[in-house]
């Protein structure tokens, strides 16, 4: 019997010259989600989420998007542990991935804020899903990595 378990893991870290409240403030907000999403990925969140509403554990949040080759996709997301100006975790409940665990962190460092994200994922298909990680999808979500970071010092300043 073959059991695949290709888990892939994305670390990404990033400081900016904000304090930690201003930081959580912006990240804590779901609606902030489509400010650092690049354009051409379409998304929407669906179930009514406005811009003055903040996360919290226990939250789903469902949205649209198109992430790859021009097929627009459902995502819902469960908001599974937060913890106040320090770290929340998102976890897919449906969408385009078999696993999907992405904590965001925080901590204050001098002179403003470091943000982390761990987001550990496995694509579906067994070796197909490998094959397409592997032409497409790490290269498309280091792009999308790469878009968060730049926005974020277009939005805050840069260190």
């Amino acid at each position: 019997m073959y059991i695949d378990m290709a888990v892939y893991t994305i670390k990404v870290s990033q400081q900016l010259p904000i304090s930690l409240e201003h930081a959580w403030d912006f990240i804590s907000s779901p609606y902030n989600l489509q400010k650092i999403t690049p354009a051409e990925m379409n998304f929407k969140i669906l179930n009514g989420v406005k811009p003055e509403d903040k996360m919290h554990a226990g939250q789903v949040i469902v949205y649209s998007l198109t992430p790859l080759l021009g097929i627009r996709t459902e995502w819902v997301t469960e908001i599974t542990h937060m913890h106040q100006h320090e770290y929340f975790i998102d976890e897919q409940r449906f969408g385009p991935y078999s696993l999907w665990h992405h904590m965001h962190s925080l901590k204050a460092i001098d002179g403003g804020v470091q943000m982390d994200d761990v987001i550990h994922y496995k694509l579906p298909f067994g070796i197909l899903g490998q094959l397409i990680h592997f032409v497409l999808i790490r290269k498309k979500l280091k792009t999308l990595f790469d878009y968060r970071r730049i926005t974020l010092e277009k939005l805050f300043g840069k260190m």
